[in-house]
């Protein structure tokens, strides 16, 4: 049985430096979509169950475009099961897909892993998005790695923004938390290369600073495993923490 009470509370990322690809747990599609510093113009639907995109005739598969995609991230991806894309540039770049190509890109939606790079010169695609359940068991090939620094980063910063916060004068203002930058994940990718998880149930939030703490993990396939260790190592001292200094907006890696 999945075990998703530690969906709110932890992000999870093993990044394979080597293969380019991350295994990742608490990052859903809307917020991957939102937070991507390169926006896709339309994706190829390999897996799903969205009824609102296009089909394409020669690759005989559905897409969505610019058009569609917002209404795909509304979609409930998490629902569908199966779930797995590539983004491309243009539709006549599909209609020009050699057949190998096009049963690569079929292995690699039936097995959630390429025969060979998923990034195709002729689609001009940064990524390529596999999973059976959204959120909790992600594959995610990036062709540039500041990407996924760009949408950790992001995704980050939203989910541990405070809603609004009251003024001197009793009026309510939203005061957002800033992408955590790149140069500063970076400073943690050995251990994100190791499994590294950052928990939002433990962020402290104030006026001066926003503290997220981080945990190395390990590697883990089984993220109901992952979810249930994490619960262990968290009650430990962190191995580090992100900290934002919130008068300047700036942020900083502490590793301890």
């Amino acid at each position: 049985m999945r075990n998703h009470s530690g969906g709110k509370n932890v992000i999870y990322v093993h990044m394979n430096y080597t293969h380019k690809y991350v295994l990742s747990y608490g990052i859903e599609f809307p917020e991957f979509m939102d937070s991507i510093p390169f926006k896709p113009a339309n994706l190829l639907l390999l897996k799903h169950k969205f009824e609102d995109g296009y089909f394409n005739m020669h690759t005989l598969l559905h897409y969505a475009s610019e058009d569609s995609i917002q209404q795909l991230m509304n979609d409930h991806v998490d629902r569908y099961g199966d779930f797995c894309w590539i983004d491309f540039t243009d539709e006549d770049d599909l209609n020009e897909m050699e057949s190998q190509s096009l049963a690569e890109l079929l292995y690699l939606s039936h097995m959630k892993a390429p025969l060979r790079p998923p990034f195709y010169r002729i689609l001009g695609n940064q990524y390529a998005y596999l999973t059976q359940e959204d959120g909790f068991f992600n594959r995610t090939y990036y062709k540039h790695w500041e990407h996924f620094y760009g949408m950790l980063g992001g995704v980050l910063s939203t989910k541990v923004s405070p809603k609004r916060e009251r003024s001197f004068f009793g009026r309510l203002r939203s005061r957002s938390i800033p992408p955590v930058p790149l140069e500063v994940l970076q400073v943690y990718t050995d251990f994100m290369c190791e499994g590294l998880a950052f928990s939002l149930e433990k962020v402290t939030v104030d006026r001066q600073r926003a503290v997220i703490p981080i945990w190395v993990m390990g590697d883990f396939q089984d993220m109901d495993e992952m979810v249930e260790e994490f619960e262990v190592r968290s009650r430990r001292a962190p191995a580090g923490r992100l900290v934002l200094d919130r008068r300047n907006s700036e942020w900083q890696a502490i590793i301890y």
